[in-house]
């Protein structure tokens, strides 16, 4: 009798295999997370900083691409195919949305103005060059790429490198106050200060795939670590918003991500499978979403519609419209890979 009174009292341990059980559910609701951000409240709502703190969606799926990383690398460590399976998921969705955003905006002009159209549609080059941010997670995700593999096999050799990204925190406090450098690439802050997430979910990517157990008692730190965070973000953007750099902000979103993440595999576990399939479903076309549902479909909107009007609308268009796209994307992606050499 003692020991199943003391069985209930122990609290389960957490499966940090579940963030990889779970990806799909996880990309899905970070999706959400993100169409909340993008549609604009007035500064005074009440709802406000909560809406601002959509953004994190961003980190969370950057984290999760960390770790997708990892694991694919694992299974095959082959830079042949680790670019071509990267970037035929994701450069083919990419490119038949920058013909349809950039071309009909295009009027004609000098030989600079060709190239400039040329730069925008291959690589959205006037995010890198300008700070232009329509599509910037894009060009984001495929500049990690580039450094993804070399970092693998450094942290596989010598694990204290695991390190890098407190010093990348570092690079993004000289970004915002070091004059020579904010004036080279300071414009690029959204990208710097997204750089550490991607490479700590590389970093938990081995735990995730051995499906690490930590304690139950670490529940109550992660709690607390999630309120500290989530608290902090909304007293910076419901009471200071625009009076600190963004780059702090996203800095600590690196803390509440994570906690957030194992809290929602909480959450998810327990959640109806027909609700799990709607958010799975959702994952798989997130760069879908993101790529179409500003651009083509929020700002086509009425503004004087409502907050919840506008979601509603919004989504129920772009997720059908996310489909179609990526359906086409599968296809210009097999038809690429039969070109490519075996």
């Amino acid at each position: 009798m003692a020991e199943q009174q003391q069985k209930l009292r122990t609290i389960p341990e957490i499966d940090l295999g579940d963030i990889s059980r779970y990806r799909g559910e996880l990309m899905g609701l970070a999706m959400v997370f993100i169409m909340f951000f993008h549609i604009g409240l007035p500064r005074y709502d009440t709802f406000f900083g909560l809406m601002r703190l959509g953004n994190i969606g961003v980190d969370i799926f950057l984290f999760l691409s960390g770790i997708g990383l990892w694991f694919s690398w694992m299974k095959m460590p082959s830079m042949k195919h680790f670019f071509s399976r990267r970037y035929l998921r994701i450069y083919p969705a990419w490119l038949i949305v920058s013909c349809l955003y950039y071309i009909p905006r295009f009027h004609g002009g000098d030989a600079l103005a060709w190239i400039d159209l040329a730069g925008d549609i291959l690589i959205n080059w006037d995010f890198w060059l300008n700070g232009e941010l329509t599509f910037w997670y894009v060009p984001a995700t495929m500049m990690l790429y580039i450094f993804a593999p070399a970092y693998m096999e450094l942290i596989k050799r010598h694990p204290a490198y695991r390190w890098l990204p407190i010093l990348m925190i570092l690079w993004c406090v000289a970004v915002q106050w070091v004059a020579p450098i904010n004036d080279a690439v300071g414009h690029l802050e959204i990208f710097w200060s997204r750089v550490p997430i991607f490479f700590i979910g590389i970093n938990m990517g081995e735990m995730v795939r051995q499906g690490r157990r930590m304690d139950g008692m670490s529940i109550w730190l992660i709690l607390l670590v999630f309120l500290a965070g989530l608290t902090l973000s909304l007293y910076l953007e419901q009471v200071k918003h625009g009076q600190f750099p963004l780059f702090i902000e996203r800095l600590v979103y690196i803390p509440l991500t994570i906690s957030a993440i194992l809290l929602l595999n909480f959450l998810i576990r327990r959640t109806a499978n027909r609700l799990k399939q709607c958010f799975r479903f959702l994952g798989t076309v997130s760069l879908e979403i993101y790529l179409i549902h500003v651009q083509f479909v929020l700002l086509y909107l009425p503004k004087h519609w409502g907050y919840w009007s506008k979601f509603v609308v919004m989504a129920i268009i772009s997720i059908p419209l996310a489909w179609l796209l990526s359906k086409a994307a599968d296809w210009i992606s097999a038809q690429l890979s039969k070109c490519l050499p075996k």
